[in-house]
């Protein structure tokens, strides 16, 4: 009986099992990529003083915008100076050992070196203000910081997850009045959303460009 293969089918299955040993790492090392483990995500990073969102936002009721003055005007939320952390702790606290930091920051007129959490690539553009005004909370993209005893990272900022809300952008956006409260509720907000975009003037079309990002 004359045989069904050449031995050209020994070099092709060798071949085939070798692309698909190959497209097997490719696949694990792409997810690797984007795993909780490779962005640090859930980590609290240490900070030069133990910084509590949760106590200063949910316990004591403290605007994001009193500490974060630049969200609403410029590319970048910006950091609290010294002064306004002593606004409060010149009364209160005043002899903490965890606050150290703070009192020889403001004695010694000497900004407080705190450790970024979220950082994004330099060939990234984003402005802070951009997503304000256009209704995009800061616990859409940040998480419920108004839970975090140490300020952590909540989602990785990698392109296909910014991309999910500049598709849809009717699921993200709030009534102006909503964007700096943590218990919004989406649960209504199908109509409501597609309602925001439009009078909001977001161009969804403009919002997968490359050059909305990349400039």
């Amino acid at each position: 009986m004359p045989q069904i293969f050449s031995k050209k089918a020994n070099y092709l299955a060798r071949g085939s099992i070798v692309m698909t040993g190959v497209v097997f790492v490719l696949i694990v090392l792409i997810s690797h990529n984007v795993t909780a483990y490779t962005h640090d995500l859930g980590v609290a990073f240490q900070q030069p003083a133990p910084f509590s969102h949760k106590h200063h936002v949910k316990e004591l009721g403290i605007d994001c915008r009193y500490c974060h003055q630049s969200v609403e005007k410029g590319p970048f939320a910006g950091l609290p100076p010294t002064e306004t952390c002593y606004t409060c702790h010149s009364q209160i606290w005043t002899n903490s050992p965890l606050l150290k930091v703070v009192r020889d920051s403001y004695t010694t007129n000497t900004p407080i070196e705190w450790n970024r959490v979220n950082n994004l690539p330099d060939f990234v553009y984003f402005d802070h203000s951009v997503h304000v005004a256009k209704g995009v909370s800061c616990y859409t993209c940040h998480g419920q910081v108004d839970q975090m005893n140490l300020l952590y990272k909540e989602n990785a900022f990698e392109m296909i997850w910014c991309l999910r809300c500049h598709r849809n952008p009717e699921a993200q956006v709030r009534p102006k009045s909503e964007i700096f409260n943590p218990n919004y509720d989406y649960s209504q907000h199908e109509t409501l959303g597609k309602q925001l975009v439009e009078q909001y003037g977001i161009k969804k079309e403009q919002l997968t460009n490359c050059w909305i990002c990349h400039r």
